[in-house]
């Protein structure tokens, strides 16, 4: 089984992206994880003939694999490019009837709440299987340690939630543990 990531900021240390791969740290041995980096170079949505070549890798990752796991920040708004790349998955059908779990993660519950049903109409909207947690978090606190570990048992047990709603077999506990 292979399962993509895709985290809603376009900063390499922000908490979003950490918790992305994090919860890449939890899934199960023989279940592969990639973070796909490419969200910044998505353009627009148009019609038209014309597929920009970041938009085929972002086509040709989701065809090749099982699931999607989908981190966002706590934006009522989603990012533009995150936009940006539904728009052209929902046009080419890439997400029809693909698993993809959400978690968002906000200080405040009202603001993961928001992203996430922001987010589920979209997906919904392009024919995934949505599924996800929202996590009330807050990013000023270390949650991670050295190596990019959750360190916080509970919010753990919240990320092997949504993991677990991905994966077909139940969840093994990780090699890694507190």
């Amino acid at each position: 089984m292979k399962i993509i990531g895709i985290a809603a900021s376009l900063h390499a240390g922000s908490f979003i992206n950490r918790l992305l791969e994090a919860a890449g740290g939890e899934l199960p041995e023989g279940v592969g994880f990639e973070a796909w980096q490419g969200l910044g170079e998505i353009p627009p949505y148009t019609a038209g003939p014309a597929v920009p070549a970041s938009v085929c890798e972002l086509s040709g990752l989701v065809a090749a694999c099982d699931a999607v796991l989908l981190t966002a920040p706590e934006h009522s708004l989603l990012p533009p490019e995150l936009t940006y790349a539904l728009d052209w998955m929902a046009a080419r059908h890439d997400l029809s009837g693909k698993h993809v779990a959400v978690m968002s993660a906000s200080a405040r519950a009202c603001g993961a709440m928001w992203a996430q049903a922001e987010l589920y109409k979209q997906l919904q909207g392009a024919g995934a299987v949505v599924m996800g947690a929202e996590l009330v978090i807050s990013p000023a606190c270390p949650h991670f340690d050295e190596a990019g570990h959750l360190t916080v048992p509970e919010l753990r047990a919240q990320v092997r939630a949504v993991v677990r709603q991905l994966c077909p077999a139940q969840v093994l506990e990780p090699a890694f543990s507190l």
